[in-house]
């Protein structure tokens, strides 16, 4: 059995989602792979000849023994839906996406694993894409308590580009795929994604727990630049300013993508725009992404911006008309290009 899951580039809504506030974000043509059977005895066992590494346990202990520890998690969450497993497992792990660089490399395997589960179980379950999305989102963030949204998991499991909500509840609207050639760019930069989260995440929900007492009946969806903010500092305003921007940015993007024939032109100046606000308001962005952007934008890109948490990890370039040029501009200036379009969700190979 093997099973195939893409990774994904966030189009708008980035360092958003975990606000509550809605995302624009594309599967792309690079996946993880999960091909296993099954063994006669209990153990779970993986080999991942990318990184060189096996890793192993038994279906007998599902005790967590180190921070994220995902396969373990994933089969929980199985069990929580009453999937059963008598036998263990033996898997090989391979990826073609960036790993730790912002593009889902983690959010493909365990949907992958989930998905895998579900098939592989002591009675087999014929869950859809969106509920392998939901158990993968519970095995990797709920379990752990971890600061993130959803828009990895479902964006992966379900493929192509989607518009996902997250308040009052989850709607997911598939949009138009067609917008050609992506140039995926990783700097190679290690990133401190707990710490950036926490620091983005953690400084703004408190202005907006403040902003909420200013403004009583606002929420984030609803405020605007003419709300209070006299209790701010200037700092905090800036902070919130770029915040309800790249809200804006999103519903811009999003008016665009759900036309037959969007406009390239106009998309592309939006992602620019929206990475300038990650770079001066959040200050996500790092010299090594600003010269890969500058290097893809002078190369002929419509526009671009960081992917991901960032301090590091990947941009993107959108480039339907020459992206061969713009991958190669980018590998220019140290960064390692990869040319992708939208995919589909997790399949079954």
């Amino acid at each position: 059995m093997q099973v195939s899951t893409p990774g994904r580039i966030c189009l708008f809504g980035e360092h958003q989602d975990y606000l509550g506030l809605p995302v624009i974000a594309m599967a792309i043509s690079l996946r993880g792979k999960i091909k296993g059977e099954k063994r006669e005895d209990k153990e779970i066992i993986f080999h991942k000849p990318d990184l060189g590494e096996t890793e192993s346990f038994s279906l007998n202990d599902l005790s967590y023994t180190k921070p994220r520890d995902y396969f373990k998690s994933g089969i929980k969450v199985c069990q929580n839906e009453r999937l059963t497993f008598s036998s263990g497992f033996e898997c090989e792990i391979t990826s073609e996406i960036p790993i730790r660089a912002g593009t889902s490399s983690s959010s493909a395997i365990m949907v992958s694993w989930i998905h895998f589960l579900s098939r592989m179980a002591d009675e087999p379950a014929n869950w859809d894409q969106q509920k392998i999305g939901e158990l993968a989102y519970k095995a990797e963030v709920t379990e752990f308590n971890e600061p993130g949204g959803m828009m990895d998991q479902y964006s992966v499991a379900v493929g192509n580009i989607i518009y996902l909500e997250s308040e009052p509840t989850l709607s997911i609207q598939t949009l138009n795929p067609n917008l050609g050639a992506f140039v995926l760019g990783d700097s190679c930069e290690p990133k401190d994604t707990m710490g950036i989260l926490s620091r983005c995440r953690d400084s703004r929900i408190k202005l907006i727990q403040k902003l909420k007492h200013k403004n009583l009946d606002s929420t984030i969806h609803a405020l605007n630049d003419q709300a209070e903010f006299s209790d701010l500092k200037e700092d905090e305003i800036e902070l919130v300013k770029g915040t309800l921007r790249n809200r804006d940015l999103l519903y811009e993007g999003l008016a665009e993508l759900e036309k037959d024939e969007p406009n390239n032109e106009l998309i592309g100046s939006l992602f620019t725009e929206h990475h300038a606000v990650l770079r001066d308001v959040l200050k996500v962005s790092t010299p090594k992404i600003e010269s890969m952007l500058d290097a893809a934008l002078d190369a002929g890109a419509l526009g671009g911006k960081i992917n991901g948490s960032g301090g590091g990890g990947c941009m993107f370039a959108y480039a339907p008309n020459n992206s061969e040029a713009i991958a190669e501009a980018i590998e220019k200036v140290g960064g390692k290009s990869y040319i992708v379009r939208a995919d589909e969700g997790t399949i079954i190979n």
